[in-house]
Parts: structure tokens; C-alpha cells; sequence
């Protein structure tokens, strides 16, 4: 098989022509008829037998990539905001949702069905994503077989399953694989509703159109390349395809609209991200988790620009249009960041593999006869794929490391947990969701150290933080030891609490040990005798460390 897009004419290889092979120029049919030829042709061609393989190649080694050691990195405060709102009651994620995260609320809900079947262990929470991005690894290999040949399909899937940014966030309890998949499903959807048009296909991909906006509101911006795709195929079908499209997008869009607009009432929840030129320079690592992995990919993905013809603009849109779009309107928006716009990848892929198979296709086309042809094909694809994958390795690797900037919650626990004594306290200090972390780690232990200045838990503000006592004096006044735990980075753990409860921990306790873990300091304070108290006013700052650098 030619790894180019046009067939070879020679009338001995005639019926083992590629099935998404263009039709020849002399054959008198309409645009229309063409596209439903080349169709039929895929449909014969690509039965059970041929479709298989093809599928389970790619989604063989994505879900290989992403299950291993995929209960190695620590989770981390997004993954634990996944598994606190997913473990609450429906009445409470319903409250937790009226203020913050409504665009997660379908993840959510199917995390809430999945941890009481399968648990909560990071692997368990993992495994969701893991299966979604082998499932999208492996339909973007049955889409490219539709916009171009079986091998650069083949070859997208594994290009797309090799990326450090599939394993990463194939190991992550958020939402982000699935936006993938669904980008790929809903744009094959489209693809096949063009070629062969039928109040079904169209229905099909209406449904979609919501699960675009549900698996996360970003994802929806991959409908400019829709748009792109059915502007250039209603050239020769008329104006029938862009009815459908419209009535299709209408009927399916309708219903993310209230999660839209009460997602935009809660955008301030990301008002921390400020994106500058920096951001935009970096964008190939970020978004590929490698430097090299990225250059690569995007600089032989926009010369897939000239080798996709008619399929350029869907996939041109598809690429380009979100991180331009979000970047312009991060000012406002803020949504300019990598994990939002993973669903780009597979547009980078499907390039990346149109631009080899068509630099390939003069390579294999002389070959004589058919079998060593196509032998040649499978080799020049596993070449590109070797080659990635070597490139991608490090990247591959240091997605199982945990992420810098997040504390070591497991070595924190184990030290509490093996020294705690009946009556201990615990105080948390820090602007990175302490409570919630600690809480995840200590689901599962009986005996833990009291939360001494907890007056509301989080589920019952609605909120992920939980509102602390009025009163730090009365709160502290029948605990004699407390382990403060601090994200702050600055000299002093207490700066991150209250001015009120900093001055009762100050005056009433000191600091006997001090534990410097990365990004985290664990601070054992015992309470001393009233008569020393003004003695150790600042006898905690005498024991102030900084906190370690960096995670292991």
C-alpha cells in the first residue's frame, strides 16, 4: 500500500487500492457522489477484520504508556479537588457546584459512580483517563483511515499515543483525556455525516456536540474546524450539509448553554492564571511536555498542512484557532493553559503523520510487486513512530515524577501518623487547599490528629476550603500539641493563618521539631507553661526553616 494518498495506476494493484484513495479525475461524478464513493469504498474495505487492528494498535500502546507506574505520582490538589467533590453526597456536590466548578459537574458524577465501584486509590481514579486516551488514540487512527489512507491513520494513533502529554494526562483524575476522545469522536462524526449524509449520521454527531462542552467548555472552540471542514465540503454538496450542521450544533449546543453561563459567573476561580508572550513562546512545551517532542511535532504538522488538501482547513482550525483564541482573551478569560487545550493534539498528530506518508508515498510507490510495497509502507511508519517515541522517552519518563511546586503529602502523613499522640492537633496553613489534601491522605485511618480550628467543613460551605473558628483561644485551649502544617514559602509558617490564631500559636506554643519536606513543612507545636509564654513569643521563629526546593 502507497503511504501517499493517490492510488498507484497500475490495473494489477487495482483492488488493493487504498479505501480512502481519491477517485480518478476522469470519472464524470459530482463532488457529492465522489464523497459517498469514497465512503463505500472505506465501509468495504475497512470491515471488522481490517478495522481491528488498526483500532487496537494504537490503544494498545497509549493504554500500555499510561497504566504503567500509573499509581506512582502523587497526587496533586487538582486530583484531590476531583476526588473531594466526587466523593460527596449528591446534595453537596450540588451545593459545591452552585459556586465553584460547574463546568466539571459530568465528570463529577461519573467519578462519583466510578469510586463506589472501583474505589478511590490514585490508580483506581486514574484509570478512567487511562482507558479514554487509548480509546482516543485508537479512533484517531479510524478517522485519519477516513480523511487520508489506513497507514497515515495508523500511523496519527501511534503518533498521538507516544506523546509525553497523553501519558501525563492519561494519568490524571480530570477530565482532559476525555476531552480528547470526544474532540475525535465528534470530529469523525461530522466527517462521516458529509460523505454520507442521512438524518442519522447528523443525529449522531448532534449528540456530540454537548459532550464537547461537558467534558470541558475549552473543547467546544474545536467546532471552528467543523465549521472549516463544512464550508469546504458544501462547495460541491450544496447548501444541504450547512443546514444540517447548523441545526445539528443549534439543537446540540442548547444544551451546555446554562453550564456556559454559569460557568462564566464562576471564571474567577481561575483569575489566577496570567498568561503573557512567555506563555505563548513556551507553548510548545507545555503543551507537548517536551521541547524537542513539540518543535518536531508542530514544525512537520504545518508541512502536513500542504499534504492535507481538502482536510487542511478542518485540521488548520482544529490546531491553530484554540490556543490563538484562548491566548488573545486570557486577559479576561484565563484559559489559556495547556491541559485546557490538549485536545489539539490529535490535529497535530493527524498532520504530523499526512506530511511522512506523503513524503514516504514516492518511496513505496516503485516498489514491485504489491506485497514488499506495502511491507515497506509498515516500515516507514514504524521508523517515524521509533523515532518519536525515542525523542519522547525523557518527556515519557518524567511525567511519573511528582509535579514541582506540590508538597509531599505522603511522607508528611507517614511522619504524623507513626508520632501522633491521643489529643494531638493538627492547623494547616497555606493558599494550596492543605485540608483537602490531608483529608485524602487520611481517608482511610481511624485515629488522626484533631482539626482543631475546623468550625464548617467544606461540604457544608459549598466551597473547597472549610470556614475556621471565630475564636483561635478556645478553639486551641484543650490541645497541648498541634502539627502545623505549612505550604507557605516564606520564613514564617504561620504568615498564611489568620492575625488572631498566628498570635495564640505564637504566645502559647513552641516549635519542637521541624520537618522541611518538598514544597511543605511539617511544625510540631507543644504548648508551654503560662509563665515562659513571654519568654517564647518569637522562640517559633528561632526554629523556622525554609522549606525543600523540590519534589523527588
Amino acid at each position: 500500500m502507497s503511504l501517499d494518498e493517490a492510488p498507484v495506476a497500475d490495473p494489477a494493484a487495482a483492488p488493493e487500492r487504498d479505501p480512502d484513495a481519491a477517485e480518478p479525475a476522469a470519472e464524470p461524478a459530482t463532488g457529492g457522489r465522489r464523497a459517498r464513493r469514497r465512503a463505500e469504498r472505506r465501509d468495504r474495505a475497512g470491515g471488522p477484520l481490517a478495522t481491528l487492528p488498526l483500532l487496537a494498535l494504537p490503544a494498545a500502546t497509549a493504554l500500555a504508556l499510561c497504566l504503567h507506574d500509573i499509581g506512582r505520582r502523587q497526587m496533586w490538589r487538582d486530583e484531590h479537588a476531583s476526588w473531594w467533590a466526587s466523593s460527596l453526597s449528591l446534595g453537596d456536590l450540588s451545593k459545591l457546584i452552585h459556586n465553584v466548578d460547574i463546568v466539571l459537574l459530568p465528570y463529577y458524577l461519573f467519578l462519583h459512580g466510578w469510586i463506589d465501584l472501583f474505589g478511590d486509590s490514585p490508580t483506581a481514579l486514574r484509570v478512567p483517563s487511562a482507558i479514554a486516551m487509548a480509546l482516543a488514540a485508537g479512533w484517531l487512527a479510524l478517522l485519519g483511515r477516513r480523511l487520508f489512507t489506513p497507514a497515515t491513520g495508523l500511523l496519527a494513533g501511534l503518533l498521538l499515543a507516544v506523546l509525553p502529554s497523553t501519558v501525563r494526562y492519561g494519568q490524571e483524575a480530570r477530565p482532559y483525556a476525555f476531552a480528547v476522545l470526544v474532540a475525535i469522536v465528534s470530529t469523525h462524526l461530522l466527517v462521516r455525516a458529509l460523505e454520507r449524509p442521512s438524518l442519522k449520521a447528523w443525529v449522531g454527531y448532534a449528540v456530540s456536540v454537548p459532550l464537547l462542552g461537558w467534558t470541558h467548555l475549552v473543547t467546544l472552540s474545536v467546532l471552528a474546524g467543523h465549521v472549516a471542514a463544512v464550508l469546504v465540503g458544501s462547495r460541491r454538496a450544496g447548501l444541504i450539509p450547512r443546514w444540517a450542521f447548523t441545526a445539528a450544533v443549534l439543537a446540540g449546543g442548547s444544551l451546555t448553554v446554562p453550564m456556559v453561563l454559569q460557568g462564566q459567573a464562576q471564571s474567577a476561580q481561575i483569575a489566577w492564571n496570567k498568561t503573557g508572550l512567555t506563555d505563548l513562546r513556551n507553548y510548545p512545551d507545555t503543551l507537548f511536555l517536551s521541547w524537542h517532542v513539540g518543535l518536531a511535532v508542530l514544525a512537520v504538522g504545518l508541512l502536513g498542512l500542504l499534504a492535507a488538501r481538502r482536510h487542511a482547513a478542518l485540521l488548520a482550525a482544529w490546531a491553530l484557532l484554540p490556543p490563538l483564541v484562548t491566548f488573545a482573551t486570557a486577559s479576561w478569560l484565563h484559559l489559556f493553559l495547556n491541559r485546557y487545550l490538549l485536545f489539539t493534539l490529535p490535529a497535530w498528530a493527524l498532520l504530523a503523520a499526512a506530511a511522512v506518508c506523503r513524503v514516504a508515498g514516492p518511496l513505496t510507490r516503485g516498489a514491485r510487486p504489491a506485497l514488499p510495497r506495502r511491507l515497506l509502507g509498515w516500515v516507514l511508519v514504524a521508523a517515524a513512530v521509533a523515532g518519536l517515541g525515542w525523542t519522547a522517552w525523557p518527556g515519557i519518563r518524567a511525567t511519573h515524577q511528582d509535579l514541582v511546586g506540590e508538597p509531599d503529602y505522603d511522607r508528611l502523613t507517614a511522619i504524623v501518623l507513626h508520632d501522633q499522640q491521643p489529643g494531638d492537633g493538627i492547623v494547616y496553613s497555606g493558599v494550596l487547599q492543605e485540608r483537602m489534601s490531608m483529608a485524602y491522605e487520611l481517608r482511610h485511618v481511624r485515629t488522626v490528629p484533631k482539626d482543631i480550628l475546623l468550625q464548617k467543613s467544606a461540604a457544608e460551605t459549598g466551597l473547597y476550603s472549610a470556614q475556621e473558628c471565630d475564636d483561635p483561644d478556645a478553639c486551641a485551649a484543650n490541645t497541648n500539641r498541634i502539627w502545623l502544617v505549612s505550604t507557605d514559602p516564606g520564613a514564617d509558617p504561620l504568615a498564611a493563618l489568620s492575625p488572631q490564631t498566628a498570635e495564640v500559636l505564637r504566645s502559647q506554643f513552641q516549635a519542637t521539631r521541624t520537618e522541611a519536606l518538598p514544597w511543605v513543612r511539617l511544625v510540631l507545636l507543644t504548648r508551654v507553661h503560662p509563665s515562659r509564654r513571654a519568654s517564647v513569643a518569637d522562640d517559633l521563629g528561632d526554629h523556622n526553616v525554609q522549606m525543600a526546593p523540590g519534589s523527588s
